[in-house]
């Protein structure tokens, strides 16, 4: 007897529950994102008018990155129906090159070593560099208006852009240039060294060019003294921004900005215009002016009807240098959760954690819980599911893959024998989607194995239901013990 067989006998179209990662999940994607939420959702997402902070744990396939992609979407939607006033997302969830360069800095290979050095300012710095980036991609690829920006925001966003862009489309000089250009800040014409150096150059040309005794040999080498001369402000200002550039490289230790672009774009500032701003240094101490540079970020959006800032957090347990280590998911999340930038006027962070690390929170003294308040971060722990909301949530896959004008239903395929409250029961102990979409799939397997087509059988009986999830709780046990891959 074929899956495929049975699940059309009770008119689904295809199988709702092969996928176990909301990433790829084409069923959660097609049918379910604006439609099947946690009970938790609105705690979590809150209101895109004034975006807040939520701090989730959650094991792993209970939903967390399935929330993450209905945040979103929402905020997508949100943003179309609102553009005069809309919220910029920012997906802080690939982690790897950040801790790449991080680690390359540091010059080191121990991962641990490494990560009790990484500070919240590296959490910025990352943050800003996926900001900017994303901004910087749909000011080049549009025809935004830069000229409502003030000239200092102009100033401002070409400033972060020479910072924290880091596109790889094409090159970031290239890319630069265009972005100055398309804001009409300062004109190669308005160069102050190059108007001196040009300047002189075109006195002593139009000299040698008028008076022919010049350009006798004795002559032409005392020339050059004004041409030095004409040029020095121009040298000193080169290589004062060679300076400044590796020293900003320095400081930006999760990011790998090639100094000698960031030296040509930092030329295009005056000196009095870079000497006051908060760019990052190396050896400085607290990160103060990371926040001076998140204002500043927030005061271009602003002008550019984006009236908040929603951060994105997921996937900790991922890059490859954590290796899913509670103790190093600890080390890199934990400056992260800071009072003071958790609740950074405008800026709502949606942290995603794994439910590991709600070990370490409780662990924590209270000089922890004074700096992070995780009282004031709408806390959700854990992301718990129960068995009517499982059951709930298998009933709308179910629908989703619905064939036309039928309307398939979870009791339905599984015998009266089992009942109600013992089906809820039993998918209670799941604990999470993807453990329910698991054993799902594999009872639907069991079933039609033992069948055939010439003899089918149309729901799952007793036997099936209950050797098929002893076996799966057996197996669910051994992953939390660390016995199995789930």
């Amino acid at each position: 007897m074929k899956t495929e067989q049975f699940l059309r006998y009770h008119g689904i179209g295809g199988n709702p529950f092969s996928e176990e990662d909301a990433q790829t999940d084409t069923v959660f994607k097609r049918a379910c994102l604006d439609t099947i939420h946690h009970p938790s959702w609105d705690k979590f997402f809150g209101s895109p008018t004034d975006p807040s902070t939520a701090l989730v744990f959650g094991e792993k396939g209970s939903g967390k990155t399935a929330l993450r992609l209905q945040a979103t979407a929402e905020l997508d939607s949100y943003n179309e129906a609102h553009p005069e006033a809309r919220v910029f997302v920012i997906s802080y969830d690939d982690f790897n090159p950040f801790l790449d360069h991080f680690r390359s800095a540091l010059q080191t290979k121990d991962t641990a070593t490494a990560l009790t050095k990484w500070k919240l300012q590296d959490h910025m710095d990352a943050i800003l560099a996926l900001g900017v980036t994303k901004l910087v991609d749909e000011l080049v690829g549009t025809q935004a208006d830069l000229t409502v920006l003030t000239l200092d925001q102009r100033r401002d966003l070409l400033l972060l852009a020479a910072l924290y862009d880091q596109s790889t489309r094409e090159p970031i000089n290239r890319r630069w240039d265009k972005l100055r250009r398309r804001s009409g800040f300062r004109p190669l014409w308005a160069r102050r060294d190059i108007q001196i150096g040009v300047t002189s150059t075109l006195v002593v040309a139009a000299l040698i060019g008028l008076i022919p005794s010049l350009r006798q040999l004795t002559v032409l080498p005392y020339l050059l003294v004004p041409l030095v001369l004409g040029w020095a402000y121009w040298a000193w200002r080169l290589a004062r921004a060679e300076w400044f550039a590796r020293d900003i490289r320095r400081g930006l230790r999760v990011l790998s900005r090639d100094p000698a672009a960031l030296r040509w774009e930092l030329l295009w500032f005056q000196p009095g215009e870079l000497g006051g701003q908060p760019v990052p240094r190396a050896g400085e101490i607290g990160g103060e002016g990371r926040y001076e540079l998140l204002r500043k970020f927030q005061s271009v959006l602003g002008t550019l009807n984006y009236t908040g800032i929603v951060i994105l957090v997921d996937r900790v347990d991922e890059p490859q240098l954590i290796e899913g280590d509670p103790r190093k998911m600890r080390a890199l999340i934990w400056p992260l959760l800071d009072h003071k930038f958790l609740r950074h006027p405008g800026v709502g962070a949606k942290l995603l954690l794994p439910i590991e690390l709600a070990y370490y929170l409780e662990k924590e003294d209270k000089e922890f819980y004074d700096r992070a308040r995780p009282d004031k971060l709408n806390l959700i722990k854990p992301l718990r599911w129960t068995g009517a909301s499982l059951s709930d949530l298998a009933g709308d896959r179910l629908k989703a893959c619905a064939l036309e004008g039928k309307s398939p239903r979870l009791r339905q395929l599984v015998d009266e024998a089992i009942g109600d409250d013992s089906l809820k029961d039993a998918l209670g102990s799941l604990r999470t989607p993807r453990h329910l979409f698991k054993f799902l799939h594999r009872l639907m397997q069991e079933h039609c194995q033992r069948h055939t087509e010439d003899n089918p059988r149309w729901t799952v009986d007793a036997d099936t239901f209950r050797t098929t999830y002893s076996a799966y709780l057996r197996d669910l046990d051994a992953f939390d013990r660390g016995y199995g891959h789930g």
